[in-house]
């Protein structure tokens, strides 16, 4: 009976790890950017995000979206959306669980 519980518990193990894992937040958000002619540049972003106190520490496109990874004021690390056009912060993650949507984005 012994073995039988060693073996039923290692063999969960694995499942609950999986489990445990955070969501990727990303594979959803659409921010409709349209043509990429229109967008601001990445490092217009850089600088909006930098003015509100978080330390980017990666942009990219992501998408039709601008994604960016950085810590806030308080050192907490994201993962935030941008519209590409006009810079809005449009949707927000920390550790894959949602802190932020602005009002009215369904994307």
């Amino acid at each position: 009976m012994t073995i039988r519980r060693t073996l039923l518990a290692l063999a969960a193990t694995p499942l609950a790890l999986f489990a445990a894992a955070p969501a990727h937040a990303d594979g959803d958000v659409r921010c409709n950017g349209g043509p990429k002619e229109r967008w601001k540049p990445l490092a217009d972003l850089r600088k909006q995000a930098w003015k509100q106190g978080w330390t980017v520490q990666k942009a990219e496109v992501e998408g039709d979206c601008y994604e960016v990874y950085a810590r806030t004021e308080d050192g907490q690390a994201v993962e935030a959306f941008f519209h590409p056009v006009t810079l809005e912060k449009l949707v927000v993650f920390r550790r894959g669980k949602e802190v932020f949507r602005k009002p009215g984005f369904g994307g």
